[in-house]
């Protein structure tokens, strides 16, 4: 039992198996504002008014300050041990390996699920951005299967089957440019991130003078709990945060850049911090003009909600605009999570829990093997598997995740409190405890069957751990 719970001691890595140095502080600004702000303003925000009206605002602020809590640790964690991996490697650093291979586990599934989300709701836009031009493409060559509600401006009575090809064909597209280099992705990242700004400051510009009040009322018609309705999906402001969830987090990603960061003790907590403040702000903004613009009822589960709406408020030309913006602007977000899971599987290879093999590096020092593999996984996903389903189990992990890095912050403040931290939690014991309060609580307002499907996932990964992984561990 033991050594279920040894700790490994974070050593840097030999300059063959060593990631370049080549990042700064407004590179990891860019690439967590990238990571943040995509699918979750841009079309989940359709979903979350769907399951609370109005009050999806509030949605935004409940799910906005447990991730501003989660960031706050992650910024001390990050700081204080500056080595590539996130959640996994400060657990297996604090927490003990069992631990570290749940998180590590539970970040694979997030990673994975976000990056197919993200493309799934890229695809939306596309569509739509194509259909504006004249050039449609075939039905069954833009979604999954659907069971119900409406694709291809038609109502589902029967299960419609699919295969989601723009979806397939970013992630090959961002997978390239990942193994091409960090900095020229990085570089490319940064004009993307100023184009999504752009585009989003532009819906504001159009939308906010079309604020209606009349728009908001009732304001929260399914109520300000967590309600379980049809399928088990959870309805009300809790409900929809749960989902809203995923709009925030993706300053996670930064933190698996530690490696490659010139200078980390100080660089790290600029970009998580920073690029938090800068999404919430933002997201708040967008969010009062979409549900002011128009009401929740009728932009609600569109694949391109704020498309959606301008179009409705007359503004088709700026529609367009937005569309191809976002179908040009949202491989950010693939590319901040494709890159963070890539980083994260390279660790655990390291460590001897996948192939040794994975974890070898290009001539460009890129971990061009894992990228691939990773790409190829995330693909068949988006390929076949709708956005909200998706959505939702990757939060799982998420709230896993960082569940893990405020206790390792805990842990790590009673057993070592004079520890260097460059960076540290303000009113940690407060801080701390609402950041997995409020993950948890996050985490029962999710649907049953995602709930289900996160502890099957992670019994399969215990099964794996103690029958191939454990014995592989190789702990420095």
């Amino acid at each position: 039992m033991a050594g279920l719970f040894r700790r490994k001691t974070i050593v840097e890595q030999p300059p063959e198996h060593r990631l370049a140095r080549t990042l700064s502080w407004p590179h990891l600004v860019a690439l967590g504002v990238g990571a943040i702000v995509g699918t979750g303003i841009l079309t989940l925000i359709g979903v979350g008014a769907d399951r609370a009206g109005p009050a999806v605002l509030l949605s935004f602020v409940v799910a906005g300050a447990i991730c501003a809590a989660a960031a706050l640790c992650y910024a001390e964690m990050a700081t204080m041990i500056p080595a590539s991996g996130s959640a996994y490697t400060y657990s297996y650093a604090t927490l003990g390996e069992v631990i570290a291979w749940v998180v590590g586990w539970s970040l694979i599934l997030e990673y994975s699920l976000v990056v197919a989300t993200v493309a799934v709701g890229w695809s939306g836009y596309a569509v739509g951005f194509l259909h504006g031009l004249g050039a449609d493409l075939p039905c069954a060559l833009t979604h999954g299967p659907v069971f119900a509600g409406r694709v291809c401006d038609h109502a589902v009575t029967a299960t419609e089957y699919g295969v989601n090809l723009p979806a397939v064909f970013i992630i090959a597209v961002v997978a390239g440019l990942l193994m091409l280099g960090t900095r020229e992705s990085a570089r490319i990242n940064t004009a993307l991130v100023v184009l999504k700004i752009v585009t989003l400051a532009l819906f504001v510009a159009v939308a906010l003078p079309h604020f209606n009040a009349a728009n908001l009322h009732p304001f929260a018609p399914l109520g300000y709990g967590s309600a379980a309705g049809a399928g088990g999906v959870k309805y009300g402001m809790m409900g929809a945060a749960a989902i809203i969830f995923f709009a925030f987090y993706g300053f996670d990603a930064i933190s698996t850049a530690a490696e490659e960061t010139k200078r980390p003790e100080r660089d790290l907590a600029i970009g998580i911090v920073g690029s938090m403040l800068a999404c919430t702000a933002i997201y708040m903004i967008v969010a009062a003009a979409a549900v002011g613009a128009l009401h929740f009822s009728r932009f609600s589960n569109s694949p391109e909600p704020l498309a959606l709406i301008l179009r409705e408020i007359g503004q088709g030309g700026v529609a367009t605009i937005v569309a191809a913006a976002a179908a040009i602007a949202l491989p950010t977000v693939i590319l901040g999570f494709l890159y963070g899971q890539s980083r994260i599987f390279l660790v655990m290879a390291r460590d001897g829990f996948l192939p040794a093999g994975l974890a070898k590096l290009s001539s460009r020092g890129t971990p061009a093997r894992i990228t691939a593999v990773t790409a190829m996984v995330v693909a068949v996903l988006a390929a076949l598997t709708p956005l909200d389903v998706i959505a939702s189990l990757a939060n799982a992990g998420t709230l896993c995740a960082f569940v893990a890095v405020a206790l390792c912050v805990l842990v790590s403040r009673r057993r070592d409190p004079a520890a260097k931290r460059p960076f540290r939690t303000p009113l940690v014991w407060l801080v701390a405890p609402i950041a997995i309060l409020g993950c948890l609580y996050l985490f029962t307002s999710l649907q049953s069957i995602t709930q289900l499907w996160f502890l099957i996932w992670n019994a399969i990964g215990l099964l794996i751990y103690f029958l191939y992984a454990r014995r592989r561990a190789s702990i420095a």
